[in-house]
């Protein structure tokens, strides 16, 4: 492939990369679906580990990746999409092949920390890659798209990962490896190989931009509480399916239901609202909504009403996610963009990482003290400060249009 700009290739060039970075997409949240949330049941029901301690790994690996991210992004300013997307998928794969073979923790966390390091390399770059590529009027809209291509994807996942679980927990791993090995080939043929300047930015150029952008980390410290809320999904949410019904099949149900509702909602849904509310309120009532379903959960004894819950969890993430996504595009400064991009996935790294912690410690204590409003609780009022702040925030920094 010719080396070239993003801004001088055609209109035409455009679209087919776009509609490329929608079949990574697909394959990269199928290979993540389909895996991570089978690990707390495996490692926990299977193997015996303690909830507290699986959700210790699964912190680790989100801190690991977003948290180095920063660092994907920057070289990605300097060195291009492409060659980062490509060694990132990669080392995904391999841990997650890594995984197959695990007994134990140790071995738990170096597959974690190996798929970790992967997704740092290829997710800053990969936004980064959907930013270039669209403007400010038609970024929304794409990833409102490229959020109902992974409600698809985020249904086929979980249910190819249970249906490969009856025959074996090693196949569920290798068939997601396989996904990001896929996404190495699509990367590879249809990413465009974006020229570089002749003298690159420092690494550090990029990042003395971002920390002096208040705005910009306000957003981030914001979004860290909104994560901490929106990881249970693939934690406590399961954990607690499973113990509603005492099947694996539900965790599949439960997440079917979930993406089902993404696939069905995400364009039309946001657009109705738009008729009555602005874009800032959509993204500040979808944050309530997710923190209210989560704090209802506490109060549920059947699966049918945690599925309810489920379902309004699913409903706010549909109207949070387009938005939220735009805006951080819209606020990035647009001359260190990979660095912007890997910074914002801080709020993913620190929030995702905290609500692993916490989640998995208050599963445990609410078991062994009799509590089970605990956890949910806890989980409701840090999703609502969250949907307060960004009330707040966006109040002075408008949140781009959904077209």
């Amino acid at each position: 492939m010719n080396v070239v700009g993003v801004d001088s290739l055609p209109e035409r060039g455009q679209r087919r990369t776009l509609n490329g970075l929608l079949v990574y997409t697909f394959f990269m949240v199928v290979g993540f679906s389909m895996l991570m949330p089978l690990v707390a049941v495996h490692f926990v029901n299977n193997l015996g580990l303690a909830a507290a301690a699986v959700g210790l790994a699964l912190a680790v690996r989100q801190f690991a990746q977003q948290g180095l991210a920063v660092v994907g992004g920057a070289l990605s300013d300097r060195f291009g999409v492409r060659p980062m997307i490509c060694l990132g998928v990669l080392l995904r794969a391999a841990g997650f092949a890594s995984l197959a073979f695990a007994h134990t923790l140790p071995m738990l966390f170096v597959g974690m920390l190996v798929s970790a390091l992967g997704g740092a390399l290829f997710e800053a770059p990969y936004q980064a890659s959907i930013a270039a590529l669209t403007t400010e009027q038609t970024r929304a809209r794409y990833y409102a798209v490229s959020n109902w291509v992974s409600g698809v994807a985020s249904t086929v996942g979980p249910l190819l990962g249970v249906f490969l679980l009856r025959f074996d927990f090693q196949l569920v791993c290798l068939a997601a490896a396989a996904c990001f090995v896929l996404n190495f080939a699509i990367a590879r043929w249809l990413l465009p190989a974006v020229s570089m300047p002749a003298q690159p930015p420092a690494l550090s150029h990029g990042v003395g931009l971002v920390v002096r952008d208040r705005a910009f980390m306000t957003l981030v410290v914001l979004m860290m509480a909104y994560w901490i809320c929106a990881v249970q999904i693939n934690l406590t949410f399961p954990l607690l399916a499973q113990q509603l019904t005492g099947s694996t099949d539900s965790v599949g149900v439960m997440f079917a239901l979930s993406a089902g509702l993404t696939v069905v909602l995400q364009i039309p849904l946001v657009r109705l609202l738009e008729q009555w509310l602005s874009s800032a309120q959509i993204l500040v009532l979808g944050a309530t909504l997710m923190a209210l379903g989560t704090g209802a959960i506490g109060f549920v004894h059947t699966f049918a009403s945690f599925l309810l819950c489920v379902a309004v969890v699913a409903v706010g993430a549909v109207m949070t996610r387009p938005t939220q996504q735009a805006l951080i595009a819209r606020m990035a400064n647009p001359q260190a963009l990979g660095t912007f991009l890997g910074v914002s996935s801080l709020s993913l790294a620190v929030g995702g990482g905290i609500g692993n912690i916490v989640g998995g410690l208050l599963f445990d204590l609410a078991a062994r003290q009799n509590v089970p409003l605990l956890p949910w609780l806890v989980f409701a009022a840090v999703g609502l400060a969250s949907a307060l702040g960004l009330h707040l925030l966006t109040r002075s920094q408008p949140a781009p249009v959904v077209t």
